[in-house]
């Protein structure tokens, strides 16, 4: 008798070889969907903040044109001396008066100016943007009163009545009585900037009435 043949043994069923397996694949969780929105809204703020900084600086350095235009109108108060005592030429002249009225109109329309050219560089506005708009607008109308005090060429008003001699009439230096006129171009600013952004400024897109989204009833 002979003995049956066995198959030769065979591996049993298991995991599959070391050579045949495949690494899983490096997974990176995608970021929430808040946390993308405030990573785009803390970039866009931040874009915002810089040229509302830039606007600012850009105005402010517009003073400068402010206080030579203003140290070219402005009228001059007339003095003359003895020789030892400067006297006014008029004690009820205007002149004095119509330094600060200057400098106010013309703060006046360069506010329009300012604010027209902010409004066409960015439409849509923003709080940093008018915020930038104001302190550039303040800080110009300060820059141009300083600039015309620089440049007067009768600030020192002993050596012009040195140089114009006794009994001679000179004009006296130019002087900004009232303080408050430093607030003309920003309050004009800020009005005029209100003014175009609520009448061509974007609009919020309106919501859409409740009885609008009511399924349509199915025809019969």
């Amino acid at each position: 008798m002979t003995a049956p043949l066995t198959p030769h043994d065979e591996p049993a069923p298991g995991p599959e070889s070391a050579g045949d397996e495949t690494p899983y694949a490096a997974h990176t969780p995608e970021p929430a969907p808040g946390d993308q929105a405030a990573a785009e809204d803390g970039r866009g703020m931040r874009a915002e903040v810089l040229e509302a900084a830039l606007v600012g600086l850009a105005v402010a350095v517009t003073g400068v044109l402010l206080g030579l235009l203003w140290l070219w109108l402005a009228p001059r108060v007339p003095l003359y001396t003895d020789g030892q005592n400067i006297y006014l030429m008029n004690a009820e002249g205007e002149e004095r008066v119509g330094a600060d009225g200057t400098f106010v109109l013309l703060g006046l329309g360069m506010g329009l100016v300012t604010a027209a050219a902010v409004f066409w560089f960015r439409r849509r506005g923003g709080i940093p943007l008018v915020v930038g708009l104001a302190v550039g607008s303040l800080l110009g109308s300060y820059l141009a009163w300083k600039v015309g005090l620089w440049l007067d060429p009768n600030a020192d008003m002993v050596e012009s009545a040195k140089e114009a001699g006794k009994g001679a009439t000179f004009d006296g230096p130019l002087q900004l009585q009232a303080k408050g006129a430093l607030l003309a171009w920003p309050v004009a600013a800020m009005g005029f900037h209100l003014a175009l952004t609520g009448l061509f400024g974007p609009r919020d897109p309106e919501p859409f009435p409740e009885w609008s989204q009511r399924p349509e009833q199915p025809q019969k």
